[in-house]
Order: structure tokens, then sequence, then C-alpha cells
């Protein structure tokens, strides 16, 4: 039997629900105690540093 190609909405669905997983996993919030912490040299803290700076002035 040969192969099945999938219709443009399905390929669309697909693709959309593979970009919303990756999305949930990049937006996980890390909970201060909590067993992940966020490496010190990473570019989240370095934001973070600087917001903090902005809201001080």
């Amino acid at each position: 039997m040969g192969v099945t190609r999938l219709k443009r909405k399905d390929r669309k669905n697909k693709t959309v629900s593979r970009l919303q997983v990756q999305f949930l996993k990049n937006a996980t919030n890390l909970q201060p105690g909590s067993r992940s912490h966020e490496p010190k040299k990473s570019q989240l803290v370095k934001n973070n540093e600087v917001l903090a700076k902005l809201e001080s002035k």
C-alpha cells in the first residue's frame, strides 16, 4: 500500500500542535525553591537583572 499524504488542513494542524507543545515547554514557570533552578549564566536571569535595574530607577 502506498504512503498516504496528509491533506493541507491536517499538515497545518500537525505543525501548529507541535509548535504549541514546544511553546508550552518553554513557558513553564520556575518556582522559587523548586528542584529546577535556572543557571546563573542563562539569558532569562540576565534579562531579569536588567529589568530589576530599570524598575529601581
